[in-house]
């Protein structure tokens, strides 16, 4: 017991000395860094990833868009008031850049009416270094993931309402440039909405998020991210609906249809009836020889 009392004495007088408080400051001090080091590498890692991201994004902007874009993504003007050879970039965000360059759409060899879809310039690394700058440059809609744009962990029944409901929001804002089908169809001032028939979903999610060229842009304000999902899920059901009129026709509705009937129908009507008449007046001719 005397023995208990007196470590207890010592350890209060050693309390009360003068550097007592420096030691538990660096008691505290280590515990504090110590943690910080065992639960911050990652973050910090993560951080150091995406500036070099950013900084090789940045490199490949200088030298495949800038001379459009310009420098900073701010545009460039033309004489022509009110035109651009580049729109700025500032805000389109991460989904508009992969969108553009993943359907090798941009860059684009020059300029015009409406870039078309072409072979893909950059790999997946490069895009993602492209996406990652133009992010850095304001804030936009960011490339959206796979659970954003689909139905697998739905049940069989609630994919039924998905595609339901996708169908109607497409039927209502889409056919009108897209056909039913997602067919495409020609536009004013030498556009054209193309064809949506093989397009990846991301592409589509994206196109309806950033609204690219002359498409409309169907942000989660007017068209959330569920009803962006479902439309994707309804052109996703057509590729494998059958055609239960038989031939498709590229899917364009009465126009082909109705070319259809003119050429080959009434065509092959005439085409018949100027045979039958020319051997009717073989047959007559031979009769009156004979005779």
């Amino acid at each position: 017991m005397r023995l208990l009392n007196r470590t207890a004495g010592r350890l209060s007088r050693h309390r009360r000395g003068p550097l007592a408080g420096l030691v538990v400051l660096l008691l505290g001090l280590l515990l504090t860094g110590g943690l910080y080091t065992a639960l911050s590498p990652a973050q910090a890692e993560t951080q150091a990833s995406e500036t070099e991201q950013v900084a090789e994004g940045k490199k490949l902007f200088l030298a495949s868009c800038a001379f459009c874009h310009g420098k900073n993504g701010e545009g460039i003007a033309t004489v022509r008031e009110g035109y651009q050879v580049g729109p700025s970039l500032v805000g389109v965000g991460a989904a508009a850049v992969h969108f553009q360059v993943d359907t090798g759409r941009m860059p684009m060899a020059n300029s015009a009416q409406q870039a078309p879809k072409k072979p893909v310039v950059f790999n997946d690394e490069e895009i993602a270094a492209l996406a990652a700058y133009v992010a850095s440059l304001g804030p936009g809609p960011a490339i959206p993931d796979e659970q954003d744009y689909s139905i697998e962990g739905l049940s069989e029944e609630e994919r039924e309402e998905a595609i339901a409901r996708g169908g109607q929001i497409f039927l209502t804002n889409c056919t009108a440039c897209h056909n039913f089908n997602g067919a495409g169809g020609a536009l004013p001032r030498g556009g054209y909405a193309p064809s949506l028939d093989g397009v990846e979903p991301v592409h589509i999610y994206e196109a309806m998020l950033t609204g690219p060229q002359q498409m409309p842009n169907f942000s989660n304000g007017n068209l959330g991210p569920e009803e962006k999902r479902d439309v994707i899920a309804y052109l996703e059901s057509l590729k494998a609906a059958p055609e239960y009129g038989g031939f498709a026709l590229g899917g364009l509705g009465p126009v082909s249809e109705g070319l259809f009937a003119w050429i080959v129908g009434i065509g092959g009507l005439v085409v018949a009836a100027v045979w039958i008449a020319s051997h009717t007046t073989r047959s007559t001719r031979s009769k009156a020889d004979a005779s």
